[in-house]
C-alpha cells in the first residue's frame, strides 16, 4: 500500500507542476483553493473507506462473509445516495466553499472552472472509498495497490496531456480527475463482481445502518475536524499574500506525499488491529502497536530525509517565479519535520479505524483541533507565516499524543481478560 500510496500526491505534483508551466500564479491559486474544497468536501467522506475497512476486517476476523457483505452493500447505498446530493447541491457547495476561502478575481475565476468540471465526479469518488476500504479490510493489498495506482496514474496522465498538449488549461486538470474516477469505479465493480461471494449477499437491514450510520457519523466529524486545520492552514496562507499562499501550496504537497506514503502503516495497522478485535485476540493486537510503530517512526524518518535532500530541486521544477521558489525553500525545513511529529497520529488513526472506536477517535480529534486554533491566534499574528507552520505541527502533535495516551484503556475494555481467543 506503501507503493500504492505514492503515486497519490504525484497527482497534485503534477497537476501543480503543469498548471505552474502556465506561468501564472492566479491560476495556483485558483486551483489550489478549489482543491481544499474537494479535500473538505470528499475527504469529509473519507469515513466510507475507513468504516468499510474496519467492519470488513473484524468480520473477516469473526469468520462471518455474510456480515463483510452486508456491510459493504450499505456503504456502496450510503455512498451513492451521498454522491448525488452532492451533484444536486453543487452550485451552493461551490460558492460557499469560494466565499469561505476568500476567491478573488483572477483566483476566484480560476478556481470556479475546475470545480465545475470536477464535482461531477462525486459519486464514482465516493464509490471508490468503499471499495477501497473493501479490499484493504480483506487483505487484498495487491488489488488495492492495482485500483490506486490505475487512478493515480490515469489522473496524471491526462492532466499532462490535457493541459500541455490540448491547452485546456485548468479545465484540462479537472477533466483527468473525473474520467480517472470514472475508469477506476468501472474496475472497482468488477472486482466486486469477482471476488465477492454470491451466495452472500443481502441487503443489510436496520441494524445493519444503524451501526454503519453511527460509526461513519463518527468518523465523518472527525474527518472534517482533520480537513477544517488543513484548509484553514491554506486560507491563511492567502491571507499573507498570493507569493506566500503559492509557496505554501507546493510545500503541502510534500506533506501529502509524506501523507500517502505513511499511510501504509496506517493501512497496515486497520486491517491487522480490526482482524485481532473480530477475532477476540489480544496477543495479535499488541504485537500489530509495537510493529506499526517500530516501522513508522523508520519511514518518517526516510521521508523527512527525501524531502531534506531532494526538497529544493522539487520546488524548482514547480515553483512559477523566482519569489515563489525562494519562500518555498525558506520554509522548506517545517514540511522536513512534519512525518517525525504525525507518524504517531497517522498510526493511530490506523488502530483506531481498525477497531471501530469511532467515538473516541471523534472526540480527541476536536480536542485536537481546539488546541490548533488556539495555538494558531497567538503564532501567527506573532511569527507570521513560520508561526503557521508551527501551529500545523503542534496539530499533529497533539493528536498524536491524545490518540496514544487513550489507547490502552480502550484495548483494555475491548479485550477483557479471560476472553481472547484465536479463531
Amino acid at each position: 500500500m506503501m507503493i500504492a500510496y505514492l503515486s497519490s500526491p504525484l497527482v497534485g505534483l503534477v497537476a501543480t507542476g503543469v498548471i505552474g508551466q502556465l506561468r501564472e500564479e492566479a491560476l495556483i491559486g485558483g486551483v489550489a483553493l478549489s482543491a481544499v474544497i474537494f479535500d473538505v468536501t470528499f475527504v469529509t467522506f473519507n469515513f466510507l473507506r475507513g468504516a468499510t475497512t474496519g467492519f470488513t476486517a473484524q468480520a473477516l476476523g469473526a469468520g462471518d462473509r455474510r456480515a463483510e457483505q452486508r456491510m459493504l452493500a450499505s456503504g456502496l447505498i450510503i455512498a451513492l445516495v451521498a454522491g448525488l446530493a452532492l451533484l444536486v447541491l453543487q452550485k451552493p457547495i461551490g460558492e460557499l466553499g469560494l466565499d469561505a476561502m476568500g476567491a478573488e478575481g483572477a483566483v476566484r475565476d480560476a478556481a470556479s472552472t475546475y470545480f465545475a468540471w470536477r464535482i461531477w465526479s462525486a459519486p464514482f469518488v465516493l464509490f471508490n472509498f468503499v471499495v477501497f476500504g473493501w479490499v484493504i479490510g480483506r487483505g487484498d493489498v495487491f488489488w488495492g495497490m492495482i485500483l490506486q495506482t490505475l487512478l493515480n496514474v490515469l489522473n496524471a496522465v491526462l492532466s499532462i496531456y490535457w493541459v500541455m498538449g490540448v491547452g485546456w488549461g485548468v479545465a484540462g486538470v479537472a477533466v483527468a480527475s473525473l474520467v480517472a474516477e470514472v475508469v477506476t469505479a468501472l474496475a472497482g465493480l468488477y472486482l466486486i463482481w469477482a471476488k465477492s461471494d454470491q451466495n452472500a449477499w443481502s441487503l443489510p437491514d436496520f441494524s445493519v445502518f444503524r451501526r454503519a450510520f453511527s460509526v461513519n457519523g463518527d468518523m465523518m466529524i472527525r474527518s472534517f475536524a482533520l480537513l477544517i486545520g488543513l484548509s484553514f492552514f491554506t486560507r491563511q496562507s492567502g491571507t499573507l499574500g498570493i507569493e506566500i499562499l503559492a509557496a505554501n501550496t507546493i510545500l503541502l504537497r510534500f506533506y501529502f506525499f509524506g501523507v500517502a506514503f505513511l499511510d501504509g502503516v496506517a493501512t497496515a495497522a486497520e486491517q491487522l488491529a480490526g482482524r485481532a478485535v473480530g477475532a477476540r485476540y489480544r496477543p495479535a493486537f499488541d504485537r500489530t502497536i509495537r510493529l506499526t510503530t517500530l516501522w513508522g517512526f523508520l519511514f518518517a524518518g526516510l521521508v523527512s530525509v527525501a524531502f531534506l535532500s531532494g526538497g529544493g530541486w522539487v520546488i524548482d521544477i514547480t515553483a512559477p517565479t523566482g519569489t515563489v521558489a525562494a519562500l518555498a525553500e525558506r520554509y522548506l525545513p517545517y514540511v522536513v519535520a512534519l512525518p517525525i511529529f504525525g507518524i504517531v497520529a497517522f498510526q493511530m488513526d490506523g488502530v483506531y479505524i481498525g477497531a471501530t472506536w469511532s467515538r473516541q477517535m471523534r472526540n480527541l480529534m476536536v480536542g485536537s483541533l481546539a488546541i490548533y486554533f488556539a495555538v494558531w491566534a497567538v503564532l501567527q499574528p506573532l511569527l507570521g507565516n513560520d508561526g503557521l507552520w508551527i501551529t500545523l505541527i503542534l496539530f499533529q502533535s497533539a493528536r498524536s499524543v491524545a490518540f496514544r495516551l487513550m489507547l490502552p484503556r480502550l484495548a483494555d475494555r475491548t479485550f477483557p481478560t479471560g476472553t481472547s481467543s484465536a479463531r
